[in-house]
């Protein structure tokens, strides 16, 4: 499916790709799932991939929670710019290194859900009207969240595939 344009398709696709990347990890043996990645990949294993994307689905959050209380949201985090996100998504990897796979899973599908009553919460042009919120800058709040959601975890299924080669 293209990008989604409607917030019948953001719903749709996100799903579909969370519910696809999440049916992939289930259905590799615990072994594999659990496995190291090749060297030179800074996400070392399935665990740091699903971290990395729940940390983005708080930092969406936090992005929105500011903003649509009329705030300009430090994007994407205190102390980094979009030039520094390698450095950022470093900060992330440390930060989960201790955590185990199933309380990563497990945050994930709370933030997912998070993300999902956003979603829901907005008409389609709130979504998808450019320009409609201040904090959202040139864009649309629906390309924020396509990037946090279906984009993210296409990305996330890319890499752990080719992590596991």
């Amino acid at each position: 499916m293209p990008r989604p344009k409607s917030k019948d398709e953001l719903i749709l696709l996100s799903n579909q790709n969370f519910d696809k990347l999440m049916t992939y990890i289930e259905e590799l043996p615990p072994e594999i799932r659990e496995a190291e990645f090749h060297s030179g990949t800074m996400n070392r294993n399935i665990r740091d991939v699903l971290a990395h994307l729940h940390h983005w689905h708080l930092m969406m959050i936090r992005w929105y929670n500011e903003g649509m209380a009329g705030q300009k949201p430090q994007m994407p985090a205190p102390g980094f710019t979009w030039k520094t996100v390698p450095d950022l998504n470093r900060e992330i990897w440390k930060h989960y290194a201790d955590y185990d796979f199933k309380k990563v899973k497990d945050l994930l599908f709370g933030t997912f859900e998070d993300l999902q009553e956003i979603i829901k919460n907005h008409s389609n042009d709130e979504l998808f009207q450019k320009k409609r919120y201040k904090w959202t800058g040139s864009t649309s709040l629906g390309a924020y969240l396509i990037s946090a959601t279906s984009s993210h975890y296409d990305w996330a299924q890319k890499l752990i595939k080719k992590g596991l080669k």
